[in-house]
């Protein structure tokens, strides 16, 4: 089944009915903001993973139910990823992604109408003070935040290296991080041909690390741990040995 074509049409369908709601005017208020968006869009894109033939296993939900803020990171292979992460989003729960998806045509719009929050990359600046922005917004109004710490879809097999944005944000803020890691797609998808079939996903909410009293120098080590937490999670999950490190198994390469 296509990524693409199939997806494409129900994401514009999503559009549609979003947009419907936020310009009826005797619709209340509560209804044109990102948690209503996100209910919608939750909804379709939790029935149309059937139509797929996509089954998600979640182990550890639990873990996201808490009534605290915190950064959650999670790895990033595909658009299929969207469904995944509509099975377990927290409520309260903003997500920040690079600002190039933002022009990707009704993804983008959906994105937006779901309250991410876009950062240029090309603009350190900018990120950093976007960031900094969020962090505040996270304590101040107990959120919670979802950062893909690869920063770009990634299906080789293994995960990338981390970008430091989300383990700045946690520990400016002082909030735990709590991994999410999704199995590999490469038992049912082709991402060459951009098509799929029917498969299982995986997914596992790893416990929460803490932050308090860390500081900007304690990044790396703070990167390294989550690193080789979710790496270790994402080969055993997905049934793929790991040897000195490296990935041995179907669809594996060396990270780039």
């Amino acid at each position: 089944m296509p990524e693409g074509s199939q997806l494409k049409r129900s994401l514009q369908l999503m559009v549609r009915l979003v947009l419907r709601c936020r310009l009826v005017p005797s619709l209340p208020c509560r209804r044109c903001s990102p948690e209503f968006n996100k209910s919608i869009i939750s909804w379709f894109v939790r029935s149309f993973k059937y139509a797929y033939g996509l089954r998600f296993e979640i182990k550890g939900r639990g873990k996201l139910e808490v009534d605290h803020p915190c950064v959650i990171i999670s790895n990033h292979q595909s658009i299929l990823d969207m469904m995944g992460l509509m099975e377990i989003l927290p409520p309260r729960c903003i997500q920040i992604a690079k600002r190039e998806l933002l022009f990707l045509g009704p993804l983008g719009l959906i994105m937006y109408l779901g309250g991410v929050v876009f950062i240029n990359r090309q603009r350190s600046s900018t990120a950093m003070t976007v960031m900094a922005d969020v962090g505040e917004h996270l304590v101040r109004e107990d959120l919670k935040v979802w950062i893909y710490p690869e920063g770009t879809r990634n299906d080789n097999g293994d995960l990338l290296p981390f970008k430091k944005g989300a383990f700045h944000l946690a520990i400016q803020a002082q909030v735990p991080i709590i991994p999410v890691v999704y199995s590999s797609f490469s038992s049912f998808y082709n991402s060459r041909t951009k098509l799929f079939t029917s498969g299982t996903v995986k997914v596992e909410v790893l416990d929460a690390i803490p932050t308090r009293g860390l500081t900007v120098t304690d990044v790396p080590k703070l990167m390294d741990t989550c690193h080789q937490a979710m790496r270790t999670t994402f080969f055993r999950i997905s049934k793929m040995p790991q040897e000195n490190g490296d990935a041995v198994g179907p669809g594996a390469q060396p990270a780039q």
